[in-house]
């Protein structure tokens, strides 16, 4: 029961992100960049007490420690600005789509031959992420912000890419956030930072909350569950982000985010359930 609950609150964390995020943006409480940043600094300090707690150090001076970062940075500016235009849930979904098929992809591309299963299943995944980016008045994604999205996903799925060789991904995901912080104060220079104790409040609850205590607990249900299981119960994120944004931020669910949401589940679910997949961690 302990591992049910632990996983329920998970999925409602990383859905959570994009609500949160949405509503600071959106609501004019703090600006993108802004936001970001006060993500990772919440992010940064959370994770650092939580491995002060358990004990042990910090891995920063790992040979690909640099690259985690960048890619982190990527993943949170990104995420960030598409949520200027994006509604949440449907944020959720471009983000959860290009992360999946793209690391489907970089299997492959390494070696690992797909079957029937896997390729079916990517291609209606992939069907379902262009219709969800279909510009035009038919599509369901400003066009910007889908792209902007998708860049987050291509940097989130660098950054789980890379984070599969940490022995410890806690204190990997810990130092990352840290080293993250320096990285986006560089690319964020000379820009106008805006911010509003409402804004500062939901970047600390992103970055400390949903997205620190999140991946803590995220890392104590992999140790308990398989590779399959952890890729299909992430499989209710972007529906929970949807069904979320409607109820609490009055977001539309129009009949084009209905099919690309079951065609992007639906066929990456069929994907993953045929054999054993790495979790990414989100």
């Amino acid at each position: 029961m302990r591992l049910v609950l632990a996983t329920v609150l998970t999925m409602i964390a990383f859905a959570s992100n994009s609500l949160l995020t949405r509503l600071a943006i959106d609501g004019d409480h703090i600006d993108a960049s802004g936001f970001a940043l006060v993500r990772v600094v919440a992010g940064a300090l959370v994770l650092g007490m939580i491995i002060s707690v358990r004990g042990g150090g910090l891995p920063l001076l790992r040979r690909n420690r640099i690259p985690g970062a960048l890619s982190l940075a990527v993943y949170l500016v990104g995420f960030s600005l598409a949520y200027l235009t994006l509604d949440a849930g449907l944020g959720a979904l471009i983000l959860f789509g290009v992360v999946q098929i793209t690391m489907f992809s970089h299997g492959a591309w390494r070696g690992a031959v797909p079957g029937g299963r896997q390729l079916g299943g990517s291609a209606v995944a992939f069907l379902g992420l262009v219709i969800a980016l279909w510009p035009g008045p038919g599509g369901a994604a400003d066009p910007v912000g889908a792209m902007l999205m998708v860049l987050a996903g291509l940097g989130w799925a660098a950054y789980s890419i890379q984070g599969r060789s940490a022995q410890d991904p806690l204190a990997a995901t810990s130092a990352n956030f840290l080293l993250c912080v320096p990285i986006l104060l560089i690319l964020l220079a000379g820009t106008s930072l805006r911010f509003s104790a409402t804004g500062i409040a939901l970047g600390i609850l992103c970055g400390g909350l949903t997205s620190a205590l999140g991946y803590a607990l995220w890392y104590w249900v992999l140790a308990r569950i398989d590779g399959a299981t952890a890729a299909i119960v992430q499989l209710s994120v972007p529906v929970i982000a949807i069904l979320a944004g409607a109820a609490l931020l009055g977001e539309a669910i129009g009949p084009i985010v209905i099919l690309a949401t079951v065609l992007v589940v639906g066929g990456i679910g069929w994907a993953v359930s045929a054999q054993g997949a790495p979790a990414d961690r989100r």
